[in-house]
């Protein structure tokens, strides 16, 4: 069976999944920008079209966002934080 939500076909036909080029394509903030807006996007029209589905894509563009902050913050804590063996 196709996962239309977590990995639909046509998104994967070639070496690159197209989340990942968009993603290089952008600043880390105009990528935020972009997952908010299909958060937007699917929760906006859930009712009028694919329902569970779109509901579904939403959680998975979230958590895109939510796994892009952690990163981010991580690597903000990295540079803000003395080495563990810092004496």
């Amino acid at each position: 069976m196709t996962d239309y939500v977590n990995s639909p076909p046509h998104y994967n036909t070639g070496n690159v999944e197209c989340i990942v080029a968009i993603e290089e394509s952008m600043t880390p903030e105009a990528f935020k920008g972009y997952l908010k807006g299909n958060i937007q996007k699917y929760m906006w029209r859930y009712e009028a079209k694919k329902g569970l589905q779109d509901v579904l894509k939403a959680e998975w563009y979230l958590k895109r966002l939510i796994k892009t902050l952690e990163k981010e913050e991580n690597a903000q804590n990295a540079r803000t934080s003395p080495p563990d063996d810092f004496i």
